[in-house]
């Protein structure tokens, strides 16, 4: 346990007792926002960032040390632990490479090599490995038998003659020298930097075809494949799975050296084996069976696995990659400005089924629902307008949420022709007067209209209706009503449903995890599944936390959460400080400060002469304090220093605050998109290769990373996050592949056309364009990679050419 808590500190760059400290905290059960925010003291200050990485590296070096000591056991049990194997299997840092040390031993199916050895062969192998100036034929001899008649009557393996004795020496000597740990390790790192990942369209497919040509970047492609960016790499392996692209490794290949000598084609990884071995090619009498084991040990037992062995660790960082988009996406996306408590009318568009209407008071309640049918083919405008615009003076609504589908700009200028009807026939003291729309993003609102929760919610209202309640409630409180949808449904990851999915639950699950906690949850008013991700609150106990609030009324202080079915002194320590009483009896329990560290406010309180409701926001007064006098063995001065700041500014939220995109009038469809265009649009998602922008226009555009500042942006999210209000300009508009470039750089000349332009869809980003063809990767960190001197001497040593 003391070596993971040194690798962890070492990888993480901190010391050791501040990695001893917190792995003895979650072994405790406690959770990484509470031990980030309230064990500051304790971990020397570890950032929810550095224990959610060292959470992750705990987990992962504990199933290594599990899995370490089952192949020491086994190995051990064989008769075959020798020292030095030990110490290799303890150094050994990854799963890969211990498995790679455990292959020889590992139980396996009976294989030819394990055949020839059964009947003596290997005392052959060995001495023509030894010394190849013997003669292979010569020595064969004295090792052929009479075939072998299995019990059944069936020939068995036949070992009668020469050729067979020779062939069981190859593979013998390639099954060897295929489970050598350090061969395998060499040729990994030296193909990772040399190989090339190319991808052709497998023969026979119509390259027309609609699901066929988003993938026609891929169609003739390749490119080093430690340098293949996550997105072109995950295309590739799509386009793969639905058998449309054919996909392989490509090696480098040798140059033959002028004047030379026709002979065998021998590839550069046969050299690399040779030079691992420390063998070449003297003209002996045995270099050529030699020569042909070294062949047979790539062309047989390593080249597909080495290239399965690559396209997983590819598949590994490309997928990492992609949940890393995802997660911060989703982290923008939850901590978007909330509109807060406003009346808000909901509007989930539609053609022929109507739009779905549903207005929610200020606290989120819906009170009242309707279907109108604006459009095609009713096209009751008027009629639309006058039920809209009563509903909006009935329930004093403040804003409209519109939802970015089908319909949604049709249904975005009805909402335009309601304000201007509202705000004439009102006047400035009215809630109505100043009516707002916004088009927000209605991804995964059928899922949750569909969910027992809404059924919950909602019981008696239909399900169509329950997305226009979902679309409202977004604009109120992002985070409150996404929390609600399973992550993976919210729609703003890159090649989602591609990646490991446990990992991506995993990732997301901390996400919101991580975000509810950062923000605080109003304990009256939080739905079971917001509550069910406060830091230490189960579904369960978040149910019996609202069956505790209906049966006896709103918690008045957070002592109460004691009298709650389930919930003990443990689980209110790790949720006390994340849950907020707003007008309760201790105008503290609605800030961030932890009711452990309620006897330090009553210090400062005495030392001041004030009242807690006198001290919360004077941050006059706050600032002359001093942290050391209120610090205490338990409490030290940063503990007093985030009480003093959350004194400052109590039950401050974190998010930024609410602003409205703006879209251009006349401008709702892809056709309507000229070059040149200047628009305001909202950022839906970000890659590192870019930003999608909603325009409103149905299909999301792409600025480019290098058309999103005057400057070298290396990952777009230095610049952008998701639900960033921006102005772009139209660079290229592809109305048949729904495509339209854009840029931030307002002074960018239209017409020129980015790599990597892609387009979004299905809730996922299309196969993006790969970049320059055909260069050669330099060897990168850990790369093996043999100079080509020293390559050009093994090959032609390989082919018998060096007689020295």
């Amino acid at each position: 346990m003391q070596q993971i808590i040194r690798q962890i500190a070492t990888e993480i760059r901190v010391e050791e007792r501040q990695v001893q400290a917190a792995v003895e905290l979650l072994d405790g059960g406690a959770t990484v926002p509470f031990i980030a925010r309230y064990r500051k003291e304790v971990t020397g200050g570890l950032d929810d960032i550095q224990l959610r990485e060292l959470e992750h590296r705990l987990g992962y070096l504990r199933e290594l040390e599990d899995r370490r000591g089952v192949v020491l056991k086994s190995i051990d049990e064989q008769g075959k632990l020798t020292d030095a194997l030990r110490a290799a299997i303890a150094n050994a840092p990854t799963k890969q490479e211990l498995e790679d040390l455990y292959l020889p031993f590992k139980q396996k199916r009976r294989t030819k090599g394990q055949i020839a050895r059964e009947f003596g062969i290997e005392p052959l192998a060995d001495k023509l490995w030894a010394d190849p100036t013997l003669d292979p034929a010569v020595e064969a001899a004295a090792f052929t038998r009479e075939p072998e008649v299995l019990d059944d009557g069936k020939p068995g393996a036949d070992f009668s003659t020469v050729p067979a004795v020779l062939d069981g020496v190859r593979d013998i000597l390639s099954e060897r020298w295929a489970e050598d740990a350090a061969l395998l390790q060499n040729l990994r790192e030296w193909l990772w930097s040399e190989g090339l990942l190319k991808s052709t369209l497998v023969a026979g497919k119509d390259e027309n075809a609609p699901e066929v040509a988003k993938f026609r970047d891929y169609f003739d492609y390749d490119e080093p494949i430690g340098r293949v960016p996550s997105h072109r790499a995950l295309a590739v392996f799509r386009g793969r799975a639905l058998e449309i692209l054919d996909a392989k490794l490509v090696l480098p290949e040798p140059e033959t050296p002028a004047g030379a000598k026709p002979g065998p084609v021998v590839s550069l990884a046969e050299g690399r084996v040779a030079l691992h071995l420390g063998w070449s090619h003297k003209g002996r009498a045995a270099d050529d069976l030699l020569r042909k084991c070294v062949a047979w040990t790539w062309r047989v037992k390593l080249s597909l696995s080495s290239e399965r062995d690559l396209f997983a660790r590819l598949r590994e960082s490309a997928e990492a990659v992609a949940i890393k988009v995802f997660a911060d996406n989703l982290r923008d996306l939850l901590l978007a400005a909330p509109a807060g408590p406003r009346v808000v009318m909901g509007l989930d568009p539609g053609i022929r089924t109507g739009v779905k209407v549903a207005v929610v008071d200020a606290t989120g309640k819906l009170v009242d629902t309707a279907t109108v049918y604006p459009h095609e083919p009713r096209r009751d405008w008027e009629g639309s307008l006058h039920t809209l615009a009563k509903l909006s003076e009935k329930h004093g609504v403040n804003l409209i949420a519109i939802g970015n589908g089908t319909a949604s700009r049709e249904t975005d200028k009805l909402a335009a022709d309601l304000i201007k009807l509202v705000q004439k026939g009102t006047d400035a003291s009215h809630p109505c007067h100043g009516l707002q729309k916004v088009v927000v993003s209605e991804a995964g609102a059928s899922v949750y209209s569909a969910s027992e929760f809404a059924s919950q919610e909602m019981p008696d209202v239909d399900v169509s209706l329950r997305g226009a309640a979902s679309i409202a409630r977004r604009l109120q409180d992002p985070l409150a009503e996404l929390v609600k949808i399973d992550p993976k449904s919210i729609g703003v990851g890159q090649y989602q449903h591609d990646v490991n999915q446990s990992e991506l639950a995993r990732t997301l699950d901390t996400v919101v995890e991580d975000c509810v906690n950062g923000v605080g949850v109003d304990l009256n008013t939080a739905s079971v599944p917001l509550l069910s991700r406060v830091s230490g609150l189960s579904g369960s106990v978040a149910k019996a936390v609202v069956r505790w609030r209906e049966t006896h009324g709103a918690f008045k202080n957070r002592k109460q959460l004691m009298e709650v079915a389930g919930l003990g002194a443990k689980t209110f320590e790790q949720s006390a400080g994340f849950l907020r009483i707003r007008g309760g009896d201790n105008p503290l329990d609605m800030t961030g400060v932890h009711p452990e560290t309620y006897p330090v406010v009553e210090q400062i309180m005495e030392k001041t002469g004030k009242p807690v409701a006198d001290l919360m926001g004077r941050a006059d007064m706050l600032k002359t304090l001093r942290p050391e006098l209120f610090a205490n063995e338990r409490f030290g001065v940063i503990t007093v220093k985030d009480i003093l700041g959350e004194l400052e500014k109590p039950g401050r939220d974190p998010r930024p605050d609410f602003q409205v995109a703006r879209f251009n009038d006349g401008v709702e469809d892809i056709a309507d998109l000229r070059e040149g265009m200047i628009l305001e649009g909202t950022v839906s998602n970000v890659a590192q290769f870019g930003a999608f922008i909603d325009l409103g226009v149905h299909q999301d555009g792409l600025v480019h990373v290098s058309q999103l500042a005057n400057r070298f942006v290396n990952d777009a999210r230095e610049v952008v996050k998701t639900g960033d209000i921006v102005k772009v300009k139209v660079m290229e508009v592809d109305v048949a592949r729904k495509r339209i470039g854009l840029s931030m750089k307002l002074d960018a000349e239209p017409g020129r056309r980015d790599r990597d332009a892609g387009a979004a869809r299905d809730n996922r980003f299309e196969p993006a364009r790969p970049g320059q063809r055909g260069g050669r990767a330099a060897p990168q960190g850990g790369g093996q990679a043999a100079t080509p001197s020293a390559m050009a001497s093994a090959f032609a040593k390989l082919q018998g050419r060096d007689k020295r």
